[in-house]
């Protein structure tokens, strides 16, 4: 034992001695200044590792990826849209498709509809649909529809579909295009007619938006991601006559921009359904890089490789990367209006962890969910499918940046370790700290309450009890560290304001729910243009408090910041840490989007966040 003791604590002074020497970038370009008789840097850079494997960084690889899994190319559904104004009943195809409230489904005491439209097409059916929505126990609440195959009316079948008590939102009436788009599978419908029983309280311009979201509902509510599987289904639903709603070029104009950012939304939810092996860090690159390519006219692409984010000093981003086998990319689009004058520059920064193991305080043990780790770079696919979205859109007199950080958080011996500090581009330095807090988007369990954890520092500690020190920290919080450098160069840019999305934290999961994403903002003016965006988008927002006593537990002891806070208030102490690498002059928002980022019900990515970003860049379009 003494000998094994005396030959670790020789390695490890030798080893000091030759970092002395050194004039190389330490791991996570972290430096100690000048102290009294001591003097000296790591020697190891954090890719030193890519370069003995022979990795070229910024080579975006042929290899087959892992488990030789290539996606199938699935077109997003060619649906035709048309806008009419004509006696629904007769309307001729496979389904009208009539959106009922509550109150539309009232009837008198002879049980036949109080609503004219439903009693005009009950008449013609010879009562058999007011029959009818009786014995199924039809009320018009929301998640209900019936479908009947009724001889009397131009199409071959009508269908009832609930919009609950009322229907005045987007969101309302896009769940309806949804549910519009289930039925028409349902019936392998090809045609379909769509009308709202009541529309005379709505008002020209909510029409307008009434008919976008329905449109929307059913681009979103027809396509099914099949790229992963061995036999798809083709979409059977080729044209949507929208009734009732009126006509003209400007109705036809909003159709077009629903199905333009519907696509959008389409393409972030692919890339957040795509499984870790699939999507590197490499290949959402590449597509950002084919973004660009697609819409040169007013898009551009930068992606910078691993060497020249050191020269930026993002030591906080590559400290995350390091331990990956996949180098980081970080990708940087700018969207330049094709003519007029710039009035507006915005940032979108989306954190973009293709994987998230945890680091060294891995991710295990129930309800850590590192199964759907794959997730964690929603953030970046809602801000590329906003690039996406403008691309096809393109607003007059708005420049706007898109800013992806993109890397794995994995497990090796070039990685960050609990307890490391790294500097970030602006120069502050950050304590990886663990506070038995959930840092990240999912839940990771420390080493000291593991049990492989336990014994491999019981055995630990019987070799070099009298030379280590074992201080237990946490990896887990590193998509904060990524959009750290991101939020630093978005700044450069000469942007006037930042949102940022993230799914950042557990703790907002367990404030909001599954649905509701958190905000976070010192500004009043950017919280009121994001809200209205939102309710536009019909998309769900809760802002949270930056409480700026909770800095506190941000404190450390050697470094300027740590990683992680107290447990309570997680998602506060994460927002609060990065508003510490946001110009003072710059309005910035944080979306913590852990919760929305995806659907248990449906067990796919939502494309959260897409609608709303477009909405507001459109705000900011002169």
């Amino acid at each position: 034992m003494a000998v094994i003791v005396a030959s670790l604590a020789t390695s490890l002074t030798a080893a000091v001695v030759r970092s002395s020497f050194s004039s190389s970038p330490s791991l996570f370009l972290t430096k100690l200044k000048s102290a009294p008789c001591i003097r000296f840097t790591f020697s190891v850079s954090p890719f030193d590792s890519y370069r003995r494997r022979g990795v070229k960084l910024m080579a975006h690889s042929a290899r087959a990826t892992l488990g030789l899994t290539q996606p199938a190319n699935i077109d997003v559904p060619k649906i035709a849209f048309s806008a009419k104004e004509i006696d629904v009943a007769e309307w001729k195809g496979d389904i009208l498709a009539v959106g009922v409230t509550e109150k539309d489904m009232a009837k008198d005491d002879s049980k036949k509809f109080e609503n004219s439209l439903l009693k005009k097409l009950d008449a013609k059916l010879g009562g058999q649909l007011s029959e009818a929505s009786s014995e199924e126990d039809f009320t018009g609440k929301p998640g209900q529809s019936l479908v009947l195959r009724l001889p009397g009316l131009g199409s071959k079948r009508i269908g009832l579909i609930g919009l609950g008590q009322s229907a005045t939102n987007t969101y309302n009436f896009r769940n309806f295009g949804e549910a519009i788009a289930a039925a028409a599978k349902t019936a392998q419908a090809s045609d379909v007619g769509i009308v709202l029983a009541s529309t005379g309280s709505i008002s020209n311009e909510s029409k307008l938006n009434t008919a976008s979201a329905i449109v929307s509902g059913t681009v979103l509510g027809t396509y099914e991601d099949n790229r992963y599987k061995s036999d798809s289904k083709k979409t059977v639903l080729k044209s949507v006559d929208i009734l009732g709603l009126g006509t003209g070029s400007e109705l036809v104009k909003k159709l077009k921009y629903a199905e333009d950012v519907s696509s959008a939304v389409i393409f972030g939810k692919e890339l957040v359904n795509s499984p870790a092996n699939v999507l590197t860090p490499a290949v959402l690159a590449e597509e950002a890089s084919k973004i660009a390519s697609t819409y040169s006219d007013v898009l551009s692409a930068t992606i910078l490789s691993a060497e020249q984010c050191i020269e930026l000093k993002m030591g906080s981003y590559l400290g995350v990367a390091a331990a990956s086998a996949n180098p980081p990319h970080f990708i940087h689009l700018c969207y330049k209006p094709p003519s007029g004058p710039v009035k507006a520059k915005l940032a979108l920064v989306g954190k973009g962890l293709t994987f998230d193991s945890g680091g060294y305080n891995i991710k295990t043990g129930p309800g850590c969910s590192i199964e759907f780790m794959k997730f964690d770079m929603g953030g970046s696919a809602a801000v590329l499918g906003a690039a996406k979205a403008i691309g096809q859109v393109k607003p007059s007199g708005v420049e706007v940046h898109f800013i992806v950080a993109a890397c794995e958080n994995m497990i090796s011996g070039t990685g960050m370790r609990p307890g490391d500090i790294v500097t970030a581009s602006n120069g502050k330095t950050i304590e990886s700290r663990d506070s038995n807090n959930s840092g990240s988007y999912g839940f990771s369990v420390n080493c000291k309450h593991s049990s492989f954890g336990f014994l491999l520092l019981l055995l630990l500690t019987s070799l070099v009890m009298p030379f280590v020190v074992c201080k237990v920290n946490n990896t887990d919080a590193e998509g904060r560290l990524t959009l750290a450098d991101a939020l630093v160069y978005a700044c450069n840019q000469g942007v006037e304001k930042i949102i940022d999305l993230a799914t950042l934290t557990g703790a907002c999961v367990v404030a909001l729910g599954p649905s509701i994403a958190g905000v976070f903002t010192p500004s009043d003016e950017l919280a009121n243009e994001v809200f209205t965006a939102a309710e536009a988008s019909g998309e769900k927002l809760w802002r949270m408090p930056l409480e700026e006593s909770y800095w506190e537990s941000m404190k450390s002891g050697l470094a300027d910041m740590v990683n992680t806070g107290a447990r309570q208030g997680g998602a506060i102490t994460a927002a609060l840490f990065l508003k510490q690498f946001v110009d003072e002059k710059v309005q910035w928002m944080h979306i913590d989007m852990a919760g929305p980022v995806s659907s248990e019900k449906k067990r796919t990515a939502t494309g959260f966040g897409i609608l709303t970003l477009v909405e507001w860049v459109q705000q900011h379009s002169s």
